[in-house]
């Protein structure tokens, strides 16, 4: 079976692409290679990405001030990533997918529960990033006036999803080379974007917002955090797997936070400022994210604004479609990576399909989704962080792939603790704007939070609460189930080349 190449040295030798045959298998140690600031590069391709400047509308819309809007994004893009980077320590630990690593917290069985949830949320997102490129060049084909109905949001689908299912299930190898232009050519026209409509900032206007409550301010922070980092975290392990495990942990942290909070930061602050100076704009992006920003732009660049956009989306969700094939494997489905990989390709279609053609509006249900997702997947990294840090040595690679090793089959535990805490965390948030999620936030009543339409109805502490309770519980409650792990020997190396081991 060949190995993928390392990310930093994709493409520099000018090896012919091949289709890549990995799956789960752990890096061996002549393909672990870089140091640690070589993992602030994919981490940058990963999140620039115009999209960001849609963020500050967002922000905007849970009624809090510009000052306000800033502290929430700034703090939940950081600290959000952050919890990417201590995970991604789990990496250079394992060398293996961060689905498989999550085995030693829920063994070998048990940890299908969060891959299916880690599945469904990376073909969440990746379909989210395709609908949107088909609706930024719908709109840009309506202002040029070539069209921009259903024709032309047709063909652009087709566009878009032939580049992303062709990426993934190509694997690495081309993924890599790939953001390596996209980085290149977006970073370039973003700033050009933001030289041409810096005149639609009005700061007069921008100061002028008056301030939210509390409750607001929570809510934004926990939409940035679920939008940010929390969509990464079930992949934060899947670049650093390539590095030897004598890398420094902090390096690790440090340049995974570093590269993946630096382009969102940038664009979070100017996207507050354009949509802060103008609230016919800040709506049309609850609509249509991307393609809103086009309104604003002088006809010559349009097309240039296209190519940007989509670049960037596509580049999200290449790296979307691989990660999910991975935790696909992980949940127990037998076929090659690429196989997997186009099975969810199809998914992604069939709901690009829908919310372009019947989804109405898109804030609405992206909002609803990361809500309710980021509830199980908050649990699941609770549990991942606290494992990670009871543990002193690194993984035992035979064992991550046998249900009668040291990790066991399915322990209780960490199953219970993440149940228990999505159901808590579901009853704490609400998602009145996607009415298939109305049954959510049964909590805030009787618990005194004033219900579904209290204050505390929009600040979706569920999130936050659900990754406190699965932390402390890990920390508290398996101490002993790692020390008896690591005290025995090591045990045989892993057969290599099973499709979902």
């Amino acid at each position: 079976m060949t190995q993928p190449q390392h990310p930093q040295d994709s493409g520099a030798d000018g090896r012919q692409i091949q289709l890549e045959t990995h799956g789960l298998d752990v890096i061996g140690d002549a393909d672990r290679k870089g140091t640690p600031r070589h993992l602030f590069w994919p981490w940058f391709a990963a999140n620039v990405s115009v999209l960001g400047l849609s963020y500050g509308a967002f922000a905007l819309g849970f009624g809090i001030s510009f000052w306000q809007a800033l502290a929430a994004g700034s703090l939940g893009i950081v600290a959000s990533f952050l919890l990417c980077g201590l995970i991604a320590v789990a990496g250079k630990r394992g060398s293996a997918p961060t689905m498989v690593l999550s085995r030693a917290a829920y063994g070998v069985r048990g940890n299908r529960l969060p891959s299916l949830i880690s599945w469904i949320l990376t073909v969440g997102w990746e379909t989210a990033l395709a609908s949107l490129a088909t609706l930024a060049t719908a709109t840009v084909f309506s202002r040029l006036g070539w069209g921009g109905g259903t024709e032309t949001k047709a063909v652009a689908l087709l566009v878009v999803a032939a580049l992303t299912v062709v990426g993934g299930v190509m694997g690495f190898d081309l993924i890599m080379r790939l953001q390596t232009v996209i980085t290149v050519i977006t970073g370039v026209l973003t700033l050009v974007y933001v030289g041409l409509v810096a005149d639609h900032v009005h700061w007069s206007t921008v100061s002028s917002i008056p301030a939210g409550s509390p409750q607001q301010f929570i809510g934004a922070l926990v939409f940035i955090m679920t939008g940010f980092g929390l969509g990464w975290v079930n992949a934060a392990a899947d670049y650093s797997r390539y590095l030897p495990r004598s890398s420094s942990s902090l390096g690790v942290v440090s340049w995974t936070t570093l590269g993946a909070s630096a382009a969102p930061l940038l664009l979070l602050v100017f996207g507050l400022l354009l949509a802060g100076s103008s609230d016919m704009l800040s709506l049309a992006i609850a609509a249509d994210p991307i393609g809103a920003l086009t309104t604003i732009l002088p006809t010559w660049f349009l097309v240039p604004f296209a190519l940007v956009a989509v670049l960037g989306l596509v580049g999200g969700a290449v790296l979307d479609i691989y990660s999910s094939s991975l935790a696909l494997l992980s949940a127990g489905l037998q076929v090659p990576r690429h196989l997997a990989a186009l099975a969810d390709g199809v998914l992604m279609i069939a709901g690009s399909v829908y919310i372009v053609f019947f989804g109405g509006a898109f804030l609405g249900e992206f909002m609803g989704f990361l809500t309710t997702l980021g509830v199980p997947i908050g649990a699941w990294c609770g549990v991942m962080l606290a494992d990670l840090a009871l543990r002193h040595r690194h993984y035992d690679e035979g064992d991550l792939f046998r249900p009668d090793g040291r990790y066991g089959d399915a322990p209780a535990l960490p199953l219970v603790l993440t149940v228990g805490a999505t159901v808590i965390g579901w009853g704490l948030v609400t998602n009145t704007a996607a009415a298939w999620l109305s049954w959510q936030g049964y909590l805030l009543g009787p618990l005194g939070l004033g219900g579904r339409s209290g204050q505390w109805a929009y600040a979706n502490l569920g999130v936050l609460v659900a990754l406190a309770l699965a932390f402390l519980g890990t920390l508290l409650l398996g101490r002993n189930r790692v020390r008896a792990q690591e005290a025995l020997p090591p045990s045989p190396a892993p057969v290599q080349g099973m499709y979902g081991a």
